[in-house]
């Protein structure tokens, strides 16, 4: 379980950005996280992956202390995250990339099977670099892969559907389906869209900084997509459209 006690944080110009943040989570459920934009979300994520430190509070995986835990250390604990725009690797290979995520060498067959959960071919990506020549859905699903890859305790997911086609935003969605329900482990996704709120376990809304609500999926969904500012993929196609 983890756990997240007082938690504040400001940016660089003093703007308080997470204000006293609260935050249980489960194991082995999906949380959405949501909210308006310049709430929080992404900050919180960060906090959680060890990329930022927070000012004050605790965070507990476990019952153990892990706030003063750097980003490596929190990997090594079980705790993944999967950036926005992920990150690009000039010179190595996808399949280096994912056997780098899962710590040993990998039959072709298991490689088959983790590109093929996210809606790629191995024979056309294996030895492909993880470059500019990936497009935004392209890298964004080799991510999701490493992910399945390491198999983590924890995966944190920071608006996963940005910048992909709709074709991969659905295929998206019955990646974490299958994630939730076929492997042990939670998962954190930061997110906005409706279909994405849909598959929650647990829904967490949070504005200025401040834990909001918090409930299940389903008790909390209407309460979510009446305070305004969900995406749908049907009416915001042009905005996860990757050319």
């Amino acid at each position: 379980m983890l756990r997240l006690e007082n938690i504040t944080w400001s940016s660089p110009d003093n703007r308080a950005i997470l204000r006293g943040v609260d935050l249980t989570v489960p194991d082995s459920k999906l949380v959405v996280i949501t909210g308006p934009n310049g709430g929080g979300k992404t900050t919180l994520a960060k906090i959680i992956a060890g990329i930022v430190k927070p000012d004050t509070g605790r965070i507990l995986l476990d019952d153990e202390d892990i706030t003063e835990h750097d980003v490596t250390r929190r990997a090594r604990e079980g705790i993944s995250y999967a950036f926005q725009q992920p990150v690009r690797f000039k010179g190595i290979t996808v399949r280096q990339l994912i056997e780098t995520a899962a710590g040993e060498t990998l039959e072709y067959k298991r490689l088959c099977e983790i590109l093929g959960n996210v809606g790629l071919c191995a024979k056309n990506y294996l030895d492909r670099e993880v470059n500019a020549t990936l497009s935004g859905g392209e890298i964004k699903r080799i991510e999701l892969a490493t992910v399945l890859a390491r198999h983590t305790r924890l995966s944190v997911f920071d608006e996963p559907e940005a910048g992909i086609d709709l074709w991969s935003f659905k295929n998206l969605i019955s990646v974490f389906k299958n994630m939730r329900e076929n492997l042990s482990g939670t998962l954190i996704i930061i997110s906005h869209q409706e279909r994405i709120l849909r598959i929650a376990d647990e829904i967490v809304m949070i504005a200025d900084g401040r834990i909001t609500a918090q409930g299940r999926g389903e008790d909390m969904l209407e309460r979510v997509l009446s305070s305004g500012g969900i995406q749908t993929a049907c009416c915001k196609e042009e905005e996860i459209f990757d050319e």
